[in-house]
């Protein structure tokens, strides 16, 4: 049986197979049922490994096993396969969650701060930098240094990534809100109905104000830690977007100062609605 790599590579990406895995459970697939040694043969997997791949298999659902001389193995319907590896994932997750959980106030987690202390105290200033690839991980930096403002946070963005910042970090957003954090946000207002949804589940939070002229991605918290997108989101797979971030007090001062007199001349977006 010659099935391509691509397909396996998706197979193993979509339910979390080992190559083996996947080899023998599609070899076990085009046949329905079939020995151990039968797809080992057919997979071109090693023998002494195919039980051991088939009892992976087992327990996770995709396959039966059909007792007598020998032993044989029963494909289960792909679209049932589907269902259960949906809850085993959500089993897990919530196994996961509950792990972490348990470790907010535990002795673990107060070693861990402390070994991080003592790591940040060796850290030169100019060390407190580094750059972020794929939006996702763009995204959780940047909500971790939302979550840590305490004074302000400055954004100047695209009208796409506002909404994307809503959607992804305005909890967030909310929570600094109510500890007194000034939050504004300078981006172009467009009348779109995703754009005009978004403004409207972030007005009571951000100070929004209007940017036609500067098209740029760019975050100041506290005037201490900057972070910027050195590409437009509308040139650039989210997978491929990269993100420098800066601790730098002195030269973040001087863009929220630059920032303070532009913020000035911009239009709030409560009068350009009215």
């Amino acid at each position: 049986m010659i099935v391509k790599d691509e397909f396996l590579n998706r197979l193993r990406r979509f339910f979390g197979l080992n190559l083996y895995e996947v080899k023998i459970w599609t070899a076990l697939l085009s046949r329905g049922t079939a020995t151990a040694g039968e797809l080992s043969d057919i997979a071109n997997v090693p023998r002494s490994r195919s039980y051991d791949v088939l009892e992976s298999l087992e327990k996770k659902g995709f396959v039966i096993v059909k007792f007598g001389k020998p032993i044989k193995y029963i494909a289960v319907p792909p679209e049932e396969v589907v269902e259960r590896a949906k809850k085993n994932m959500l089993k897990d997750a919530e196994d996961h969650v509950k792990r972490l959980e348990q470790l907010k106030g535990s002795e673990l987690l107060s070693e861990l701060n402390s070994l991080h202390t003592q790591g940040i105290e060796l850290v030169e200033p100019h060390d407190k930098s580094g750059a972020l690839k794929g939006r996702h991980n763009l995204y959780n930096h940047l909500e971790f240094l939302i979550k840590s403002a305490e004074e302000s946070v400055t954004i100047l963005t695209t009208e796409k990534e506002f909404i994307r910042i809503v959607e992804t970090i305005s909890p967030t957003l909310e929570k600094v809100k109510k500890r007194g954090v000034v939050i504004r946000v300078a981006t172009p207002v467009k009348n779109e109905a995703s754009f005009q949804k978004s403004l409207k589940d972030v007005q009571d939070i951000l100070e929004v104000r209007s940017i036609d002229k500067i098209s740029a991605r760019l975050v100041l918290v506290d005037g201490k830690e900057v972070m910027f997108m050195i590409m437009h989101d509308d040139e650039v797979h989210p997978s491929y977007d990269i993100g420098i971030w800066v601790n730098t007090p002195f030269f973040a001062k001087a863009l929220e100062q630059l920032f303070d007199i532009a913020w000035k001349q911009l239009v709030p977006v409560k009068k350009i609605s009215k």
